[in-house]
Order: C-alpha cells, then sequence, then structure tokens
C-alpha cells in the first residue's frame, strides 16, 4: 500500500479517534466530578456524612471498573442500540467509552480533592458558607491542577479505549490497525498507526502537565485559598482578642475608677509637701 493510499485512511482514523474521545470525555467529566465529590462529602467525617450512600456509590465504582472494556462494550450493545439506533460507528462506541470512563474518573476527582487542605473548608463554614459553597469555592478551585491531571489521564485511557473499540466496527485508529494491519497484513501502515497514536498521546500528555504546572506556578490553584486564609486569620485574631481582652479591660478600667481619685490626690499631694519643706 502507497502512502497516497494510507494518508486518507489515517486521517480519517485520526478524526474518527478524536470525536469519540472528546465526547466521551466530555461526558466522563460532567458524570465523574459529581460522582467523585459526592464520595468525598458521603465518607466519615465529610459534610454529607452518609456510610450507606457512599458504600453503594464507592461498590458501583469498583465494579464497573473492574470490568474489562471489551466485555463492557458487549454488555451494553443493547443500552448502546436504544440510545444511538446502532451499535456500529464512533457514534455508538461514544456509550460504552463514557459509561467505562465516568468511575474511572471519578476515583481520581475523589483523590485529588481529598488533597484539599482541611482548614480551608472549616474557614468557609466558619463565614457561614454551606455545603455548595465549600464545594465551590475551595473543593474544585483547590484541586483544580490535579483534576487536570486527572483528566488528562482520563484522555490517555480513552484513547486505548477507543482502539479496542475499533475491533467491533468502531472506526478510528484501532479500526485501520485491525483491519489493515492485522488481518490484511498490512505491517506497514500498522506501525504507522502505532505512531501516529503515540504522537497524540505526546501532545496531549505535555498540554495536560504544562496546563497543571501554570496553575501552581500562579500560587495554587486559585486566588481562593490565599484569602481564605488570611479570612480566617483575622477571624482568629479578632476573636481571640476580644476573648481576652474583654475581661482584662474591664478590669483595669474598674481598677482605675476606684483608684483614680486617691492616685490623684496623692500626686497632687506631694508636690504641695515639698514645697513647705523647701520653705
Amino acid at each position: 500500500m502507497t502512502w497516497s493510499e494510507m494518508q486518507p485512511l489515517l486521517e480519517q482514523a485520526c478524526w474518527d479517534t478524536l470525536y469519540m474521545v472528546g465526547w466521551s470525555t466530555v461526558i466522563a467529566v460532567v458524570g465523574g466530578l459529581p460522582l467523585g465529590i459526592l464520595l468525598v462529602l458521603t465518607d466519615r467525617g465529610g459534610l454529607l456524612q452518609n456510610t450507606v450512600l457512599n458504600k453503594v456509590i464507592g461498590q458501583v465504582v469498583n465494579i464497573a471498573r473492574s470490568m474489562p472494556f471489551i466485555i463492557l462494550m458487549v454488555a451494553l450493545m443493547g443500552f448502546t442500540r436504544s440510545i444511538t439506533g446502532t451499535t456500529i460507528g464512533r457514534e455508538a462506541a461514544i456509550v460504552p467509552l463514557a459509561i467505562g470512563a465516568i468511575p474511572f474518573f471519578a476515583r481520581l476527582v475523589e483523590t485529588a480533592v481529598r488533597e484539599v487542605d482541611g482548614g480551608l473548608v472549616e474557614a468557609v463554614q466558619s463565614m457561614g458558607g454551606n455545603t455548595w459553597t465549600v464545594v465551590r469555592k475551595v473543593l474544585v478551585p483547590e484541586s483544580l491542577p490535579s483534576l487536570i491531571s486527572s483528566t488528562t489521564t482520563t484522555i490517555v485511557a480513552l484513547i486505548g479505549y477507543s482502539a479496542m473499540a475499533g475491533t467491533v466496527g468502531a472506526g478510528g485508529l484501532g479500526d485501520i490497525a485491525i483491519r489493515y494491519g492485522y488481518q490484511r497484513f498490512e505491517t506497514e501502515l500498522m506501525w504507522i498507526t502505532v505512531a501516529v497514536l503515540a504522537v497524540v498521546i505526546s501532545l496531549i500528555q505535555f498540554v495536560g502537565d504544562y496546563a497543571a504546572r501554570g496553575l501552581h506556578r500562579r500560587g495554587g490553584r486559585s486566588g481562593t485559598a490565599p484569602r481564605l486564609r488570611l479570612l480566617r486569620s483575622r477571624a482568629a485574631v479578632n476573636s481571640g482578642s476580644r476573648a481576652t481582652a474583654g475581661p482584662e479591660a474591664g478590669a483595669g478600667a474598674d481598677a482605675l475608677a476606684s483608684s483614680g481619685p486617691a492616685a490623684t490626690g496623692t500626686s497632687a499631694e506631694r508636690p504641695a509637701t515639698d514645697v513647705s519643706k523647701v520653705g
């Protein structure tokens, strides 16, 4: 097979892979982000502590993660057909790709959110913030670099899943490698496909790492944390000064009121006594 014959195949396969992975990533982030945060909130000591719900969600996530993707894709064929009307093509592949990626991304989100400083959560609560405020102002902004890294990891995993989806007619680079590289013994095309996958994954990893490092260099994550720490320290200082200075100030004022006239009289009499002695 010549390069002029390979080029249109590779171009179409790249676009199919990016299409499947792109939409699957969006669905995985939309579904996995709240699921991962809910695992943290409902855990023991969380803001929405519910041990039963936490265990149920955790078991569902674990079961979905433990299932090999090729088996998951076959098991979901009926569900995929009910949504897309077919089980072949890139649109049909998005359904099992997204369902397989949601629990994977949820666990990564859970790990990232657990790294957030608990003092920031307490600071927001002390200022009257509710659970939604804590999630929106602290948990998500503070874990944003880790969330970006988690998204990058999910995209790379989805590219591998999309290659497996090519075995059942989903299209993409995996389909090219199987149909031409393996079944038709076009070894050169297969290795070109492998090289293209390596380049795409390297570019995605580079962009994700660069974005995560950029947020870290900007002081973290977001500007929320420094403000919360400042507010928390000010609130602690103000409350502490009021608690300690209040009784002492009152006692000092009472002592000054009771001893004021005597002290004034003593200080006024001493100059008079000295003048009489001199005279």
